[in-house]
């Protein structure tokens, strides 16, 4: 059973945030509490990346798989060739390790691998039909961004895509302001964190997490190649994109 997240209800001195055990051990239920239909789009972006599978031999990678969620809905689609090889990354070994535990079964079964790794460093990525990166591309650091995602068009095969998922700012300063508030007001309501726990959690995440615009994410992904970028799910200042390689 996955832990209640407390972190920021405990924390005495304000740290800059980390994916540590302490993170690791209550990640499932934070996230849950903490993205606006988070359990909605891994289903939407489930049943997404169904669409452009083979039949045989596909392979997925997830760059900062985390404790392995996404991974987990993945395999378990009741369309998801038998074939289809699944790749997580992270650079956290505690988040690996709760990811190791949820995909014990498909690890042995030699359909889902992880590995290790930074994504300011990744080690090269073996050519694929899909690529993640789920609440992830935020914590590059900005100058890093534009030549992932040129690492990540590189290794997709024609007719390949990423999916993006970002926190995201917007252009007007007065609805930028209310989609905060409405976020704010969402992490109150439907996830019992009190203002405490909110103003710390942000003041911790303020130089890791770093948004962009929506336009910025789309100029990003023009620029590593892209020629196909649509935005499929969008709550306030929460956005999912895919991008395909034509």
């Amino acid at each position: 059973m996955t832990e209640q997240d407390r972190v920021f209800q405990q924390t005495a001195r304000i740290e800059d945030f980390a994916f540590d055990e302490r993170v690791a051990k209550v990640f499932d239920n934070m996230v849950s509490r903490s993205v606006p239909f988070y359990n909605e789009v891994q289903r939407i972006q489930s049943d997404l990346i169904m669409d452009f599978l083979p039949d045989n031999r596909g392979v997925v990678c997830d760059l900062g798989c985390s404790t392995g969620t996404t991974l987990e809905y993945l395999t378990q689609h009741p369309k998801c060739p038998n074939s289809t090889q699944f790749i997580g990354y992270d650079n956290s070994t505690s988040m690996l390790d709760k990811a190791r535990e949820k995909l014990s079964e498909q690890i042995n079964a030699g359909k889902v691998s992880l590995i290790t790794a930074d994504l300011s460093d990744l080690p090269p990525l073996p050519s694929c039909n899909i690529i993640i990166l789920n609440w992830t591309l935020q914590f590059v650091r900005p100058m890093g961004r534009e030549q992932l995602l040129k690492a990540v068009f590189q290794a997709l095969k024609p007719g390949g895509i990423v999916l993006l998922s970002e926190k995201i700012l917007v252009n007007d300063p007065l609805l930028n302001r209310l989609y905060i508030d409405h976020y704010l007001q969402f992490k109150i309501s439907q996830s019992s964190y009190t203002d405490l726990e909110n103003q710390r959690k942000r003041e911790a995440l303020e130089n890791v997490l770093i948004p962009y615009r929506l336009d910025e994410n789309y100029e990003l992904l023009e620029r590593a190649g892209f020629g196909r970028i649509g935005t499929y799910f969008q709550w306030f200042n929460f956005a999912c994109m895919i991008a395909i390689k034509v």
